[in-house]
């Protein structure tokens, strides 16, 4: 179990910890962004999460000229990425606004700067985008913030991930189980990872990262044990923005955050027990071993 400071627990006979990735989906808008929140917070769900880059650091610099079409023109890669970035202006509002509707937001970090610039806001967590699974000194300054770090595990080998947990300990790390695909096809969601995730690694929480399109396949993960869940979510599907399609539009969301609730209510203890609800039905139909009903049919 992880206490985080907000007051949440993520872990064993806690809530699964439900996370709406707004990531860049906002493109730039705040508007924007506090209605994905809006939205996020109205669903139920724990927690929204932002992606944070420096682009200097994080654009390669064969990159960094290529010109691409944007919903603001022809621009450089470079120019499209900061026009994407919050700054602290934005991310203080953002903090501001998170508070005032009861919901937690952290980020994924893509370079160490992104790790100092988040860490003024006192996040609950980090997370590590699967991209980052092998950038030790990315993942090493996430970890000694000392908050719980989350790293995802898409496009990795059980090597990777085994050597990543190897460099940070198993204390207050969460892996993610992911395939790095937008949409991903369902039959490379390979949801029963979760259970080799969980034998490999006994003492790590385990949860789950999707980019597919549906919600029936979130909600199982969380039926094979997923303590967190993470669903990229989109004011519409059919906006500009290379994640949209993988994401949830706000009807959907509600709808999963209900299903995984109904779920977990239904899964029970595993103790086989008689309810009274049951009762009825027990005196009128169960047999005797003499193989008289108990009362008369």
């Amino acid at each position: 179990m992880i206490q985080l400071n907000t007051g949440k627990k993520i872990g064993a006979g806690a809530p699964t910890y439900i996370i709406a990735e707004i990531g860049i989906n906002h493109n730039g808008s705040l508007a924007i962004a506090k209605s994905l929140i809006d939205e996020a917070a109205e669903a139920g769900c724990s927690a929204v999460k932002f992606q944070k880059r420096t682009p200097e650091l994080c654009v390669p610099f064969d990159q960094r000229h290529i010109e691409r079409d944007t919903p603001w023109g022809r621009m450089t890669y470079l120019e499209y990425r900061y026009k994407v970035e919050f700054g602290e202006d934005e991310y203080a509002e953002i903090d501001r606004y998170c508070r005032e509707k009861g919901i937690d937001w952290f980020a994924s970090c893509w370079d160490e700067e992104a790790v100092d610039f988040i860490g003024q806001f006192n996040p609950p967590l980090y997370k590590a985008a699967s991209a980052s699974l092998t950038d030790f000194p990315l993942l090493e300054k996430m970890k000694s913030t000392g908050k719980p770090l989350i790293i995802s595990t898409g496009m990795s080998t059980m090597q990777d991930i085994d050597l990543a947990v190897e460099q940070l300990g198993v204390s207050n790390l969460l892996i993610a189980h992911s395939t790095s695909a937008y949409p991903c096809p369902l039959s490379e969601l390979n949801l029963k990872m979760l259970q080799t995730l969980r034998s490999w690694f006994p003492q790590v929480l385990i949860g789950y990262s999707g980019h597919e399109t549906g919600l029936a396949t979130t909600v199982a993960a969380v039926a094979l044990g997923a303590c967190f869940v993470e669903r990229h979510v989109t004011l519409d599907r059919a906006m500009w923005g290379s994640d949209q399609a993988a994401s949830v539009e706000p009807t959907g969301m509600r709808r999963l955050v209900k299903d995984i609730r109904s779920v977990e209510e239904s899964l029970g203890d595993g103790i086989k027990r008689v309810y009274e609800s049951e009762m009825g039905a027990r005196k009128k139909l169960r047999r005797t071993t003499t193989g008289a009903a108990t009362v008369s049919l």
